[in-house]
């Protein structure tokens, strides 16, 4: 922000950067590079950007969970140093959850100083009554807990930490964006009967009955959780509005329907006159993400857990000149054959080989669905307690203990819906 100052004293103020803008100027002017130059002014910005900041005097590392973007920032950060850059990896000893092996092929090959610590379910659990106090706010990533386990064991050897955040939604790494492309073509091709009744169709099937369907489907390829994805991609089906995108990301649709008086909250960035600035889908559903999701979750979870420990965390990806670039990329060097992140691994690939880092993507999660029908069952019981939530006056209880009878049975997974509301009420106690 720019601050003018009159002789008067009279103040006003503008932005001298707005990704709105840059976003506008790249599709309006597109790149013309063949696929070697661009990979080659890819890798040269990320390498400065890498760089100046691991300009430190004090002791340095990086992030590794061994996925594109945190190797990524990795091998930079190895090919510039003179020394084996320190590298902290987290593993789960839950299957499903943990990358710990990815990230310790990934640094073997490479050649950092890798710590990696395997966390037990008690150790992770014990930091949940922590929560509100780090946060200082209901906030309910269940990824906090492992993010804040990572930056307490790195604090013990390091004072400033590189991450890949931002990765995804500059050069188009979600799942959600195939997905996203994929429902908004159905919405325009399928008459609105035939999808609302995919819809049912989807829905009718519980989501375990999906995941033990997709249990024939090559691990290579098996998406995560795929009865729970389904079931989402049975409410958007469902939902007549175009804000399909907004749907998809809802972890609680209707959420305000919880909160006594509450109205859906206004966000600019899912709108009709914000959505016609985009040529493409998949820009939108970008821009969307990073003036939301990314800095509203990934970059305050990161932000929060690390400075709880007293640890810097950088993240050079998000770089104002990586940024102006990426947004200047045509849609064919950031996503083919619904993989995104194509440019980005061309210049991992340079020094990684692909076969330690292609996989599904897995996310930086906690088994939050089984532990709250185990050891956390009771913690959870007391702060979903419907008394005490009709005598705090402020959400509805009975939608609530639906939800939670239905996961205590197995019926249905709900743990990120519950996580909101747990998160919310042990913040509203402490």
């Amino acid at each position: 922000m720019l601050l003018h100052i009159a002789e008067d004293g009279r103040t006003s103020g503008e932005s001298y950067w707005l990704l709105l803008d840059q976003a506008e100027r790249g599709q309006a002017n597109p790149l013309h590079l063949d696929e070697t130059q661009a990979r080659d002014e890819l890798e040269a910005l990320l390498t400065d950007a890498v760089t100046r900041r691991m300009v430190a005097d004090v002791p340095l590392g990086v992030f590794l969970s061994g996925g594109i973007d945190s190797a990524t920032v990795t091998a930079l950060m190895q090919a510039n140093s003179p020394t084996p850059v320190k590298s902290f990896t987290i593993g789960f000893h839950e299957k499903g959850y943990n990358e710990a092996a990815h990230a310790k092929a990934v640094a073997a090959h490479l050649g950092t100083d890798h710590t990696e610590l395997y966390v037990t379910p008690d150790e992770a659990q014990a930091v949940v009554p922590k929560l509100p106090s780090i946060y200082d706010e209901p906030f309910a990533d269940s990824s906090q807990i492992p993010t804040f386990l990572v930056s307490e064991m790195t604090r013990k050897q390091v004072t400033v930490a590189l991450s890949g955040d931002g990765g995804d939604e500059l050069f188009a790494g979600y799942n959600r964006y195939g997905q996203g492309l994929r429902v908004a073509q159905a919405l325009r091709l399928l008459p609105r009967p035939v999808a609302a009744g995919l819809s049912r169709a989807i829905g009718a099937v519980p989501p375990s009955t999906w995941d033990r369907l997709f249990d024939v489907v090559p691990a290579g390829v098996r998406p995560r959780l795929a009865g729970e994805k389904l079931q989402k991609l049975a409410g958007v089906l469902s939902d007549e509005s175009s804000g399909y995108y907004r749907s998809l990301l809802a972890q609680w649709p209707g959420a305000w329907s919880l909160v006594k008086g509450a109205k859906p909250l206004d966000q600019p960035a899912f709108s009709e006159d914000i959505r016609a600035r985009f040529k493409e889908e998949l820009s939108w559903m970008q821009y969307a993400d990073s003036v939301t999701y990314l800095p509203d979750d990934i970059l305050t979870k990161v932000d929060r857990a690390s400075m709880a420990v007293s640890l810097e965390a950088r993240v050079p990806l998000l770089d104002h000149r990586v940024a102006e670039f990426a947004w200047h990329l045509p849609t064919r060097l950031k996503m083919r054959g619904g993989q995104g992140k194509w440019l980005l691994r061309q210049v991992l690939y340079k020094y990684v080989p692909k076969t330690l880092v292609e996989r599904p993507k897995m996310g930086f999660g906690v088994p939050i669905d089984a532990w709250l029908r185990g050891p956390l069952k009771e913690w959870a019981g007391d702060l979903l307690d419907p008394a005490a939530m009709t005598q705090a006056g402020l959400l509805d209880p009975a939608p609530i203990q639906e939800k939670w009878a239905e996961h205590q049975s197995g019926k249905r997974n709900w743990q990120h819906f519950l996580w909101n509301v747990l998160m919310f009420e042990a913040w509203r106690r402490a």
